[in-house]
């Protein structure tokens, strides 16, 4: 055997075993961060995070390549995970339904679904062009199942442009376009495509601009990321506060001479002459061909349904903490805004947080450790398995296990969710389903 093919054997030999060393090494970590996303698997399960409560990404098992692009877009912590060379969920309660993942992922194997099998989500009837059941009203935003703010942006433009499709050829004008409902991400979005394709329209906000988020403190983050505002362009927000978004919508809105009419209710839609008549808390109507709701899911704040909750010390958000000093206060829920409540007014007032069950299940980790370190510091006192029974003046009563307890009192805050306006859209012929694990957003296959 000759020197050149006993070196070429032994190149051969030592690249081969370079190889499946590498393989090996691969399979090797491979099997160790599968081993530590089961284990966060099955803590998720323990802790009750494991089941989604909204929006969600789902993982096709066999399209998935486990690239773990979905992964690095996400910017919550621990929502998915590699698990055997293939992505799965993980903390599926604390998804925002941001959707970075479903547009991240290279080979279009995840969909954003609303419900499971085992719990449902009641949402209105909206078809891929963003319409009702009822021809000419259209839906866009949170209360179709779409709440954060870069997706409403989305679907707020989208809509508006289905819409004008179904406005060609049509020149009556003795009615409005186009009346839109909610001046949140949505509604301003749609406002501003309206705007761009001439549209003769309305925007109505019970509230005041920004809808949902106006609602916000003043310095609560607003996670997001680049979006497309129409007669704007790209907004590279990664991550920004309540009050700079507020004051770019109202730079964007004045700029193209937009007008929201505030804090006007509509309290009905109805059919008429191949429209609608949309009429207001304030005795008013206007005619419209098409109307379109932008309106949160938590526009109306659920009721505790407990003597005193009308109160003028009653509140269900906080927008000026800064400004609540030396307080006795009382925080109700156990969500995110709750707690980001909670330690807004710590520094300055004592507070109690007041939680119906024993541990917090689907809240941030951020605000996880942040409320782990207010419990260390003793700055803040949470009551678990409570309920309040009684709102006064001066003091609140409070179930605690079964043990009834009084406590002096001079503010509460209740976060305990908003209620879908299901009788609103019932009225107007709108049908409300219960989705299971429906899809709101997929990749049309090619």
């Amino acid at each position: 055997m000759s020197e050149v093919l006993i070196e070429e054997i032994l190149v051969y030999g030592i690249v081969s075993i370079f190889v499946v060393a590498v393989i090996l090494v691969y399979i090797r970590k491979g099997r160790k961060s599968s081993e530590v996303v089961s284990q966060k698997i099955e803590a998720a399960k323990a802790d009750g995070l494991f089941e989604p409560v909204s929006l969600h990404p789902v993982v096709d098992q066999d399209t998935c390549i486990g690239s773990g692009a979905c992964i690095a877009a996400c910017p919550e912590k621990d929502i998915l995970g590699i698990r055997n060379g293939k992505a799965q969920t993980i903390n599926a309660s604390r998804c925002i339904g941001h959707g970075a993942c479903f547009h991240a992922c290279p080979v279009e194997a995840i969909t954003l679904c609303i419900g499971t099998e085992k719990r449902g989500v009641e949402l209105p009837h909206v078809s891929p062009s963003f319409e009702t059941n009822v021809e000419g009203i259209f839906i866009a935003g949170e209360i179709g199942g779409m709440g954060l703010i870069k997706n409403a942006v989305e679907q707020g433009k989208q809509a508006v442009q289905s819409i004008c499709a179904t406005l060609k050829g049509n020149k009556n004008t003795d009615k409005l376009d186009l009346v839109i409902i909610g001046a949140g991400p949505a509604g301003i979005s749609a406002a501003l495509e309206a705007k761009k394709n001439k549209l003769n329209f309305q925007i109505f906000e019970q509230d005041s601009l920004g809808g949902t988020v106006y609602t916000f403190p003043r310095a609560k983050l607003v996670m997001t990321s680049p979006m497309d505002l129409p007669l704007y362009g790209k907004v590279k927000f990664v991550e920004t506060n309540k009050s700079e978004l507020l004051k770019l919508w109202n730079k964007v809105l004045s700029e193209n001479k937009i007008e929201i009419t505030e804090r006007t209710k509509i309290e009905s839609i109805d059919e008429v002459d191949e429209g609608f008549i949309v009429t207001t808390n304030q005795g008013t109507s206007v005619k419209s061909k098409k109307v379109l709701l932008t309106i949160g899911r938590r526009g109306t704040p659920r009721k505790l349904g407990i003597k005193g909750e009308n109160s003028p010390n009653v509140a269900y958000r906080l927008l000026e903490p800064e400004n609540i000093n030396d307080k006795k206060i009382i925080v109700v829920g156990g969500g995110d805004s709750a707690i980001e409540s909670a330690m807004m007014l710590i520094d300055t007032n004592e507070v109690k947080l007041s939680y119906r069950k024993d541990k917090f299940a689907r809240i941030k980790p951020k605000n996880q450790s942040k409320l782990k370190e207010a419990l260390e510091k003793q700055k803040l006192d949470v009551i678990y398995n409570s309920n309040l029974i009684e709102i006064k003046e001066e003091e609140v009563i409070i179930d605690i296990e079964g043990e009834v307890k009084t406590f002096q009192n001079d503010l509460v805050y209740i976060f305990a969710g908003g209620e879908l306006p299901t009788k609103f859209l019932e009225s107007a012929g709108i049908r409300i389903t219960k989705k299971f694990g429906d899809a709101i957003l997929k990749h049309e296959k090619k």
